[in-house]
Formats: C-alpha cells, structure tokens, sequence
C-alpha cells in the first residue's frame, strides 16, 4: 500500500521521460515565440534580431 509519497518506481521510465522532454520543448518553443513577438516592437534590424532569437535559443538548452 502507498504511502502517500511520490515513488518514481511507480512510473513507465520511457514514458515519463518522452512526456517530460516534449513538455520542455514546448515551454522552450513558447519562449521563443513570445520573444520573437517583443522583438518585433523594438527598433532593431532583421540581423539583430536574429542574433538575439539565436543567442537565446542556445542559452535555454539549443532550440
């Protein structure tokens, strides 16, 4: 019987980790789009904004 306590040995590993991975691309694709959106309002070019969106695709884990 549980014990009420959170027991990983409980979950399917490969399924708890794919659901977990597709989960922080999402996040991370979300992220993305919302900064691309401020951007588009700042008085910056095409290139900087490129390098931005790719500066900070690297930086949250290589999108």
């Amino acid at each position: 019987m549980s014990d009420g306590n959170y027991n990983r040995n409980l979950l399917p590993y490969r399924d708890y980790q794919s659901g977990f991975r597709a989960g922080r691309a999402q996040t991370l694709t979300r992220a993305l789009e919302t900064l691309r959106a401020l951007l588009q309002r700042a008085p910056l070019d095409d290139t900087q904004r490129a390098l931005i969106l790719q500066d900070f695709g690297r930086a949250m884990g290589g999108l």
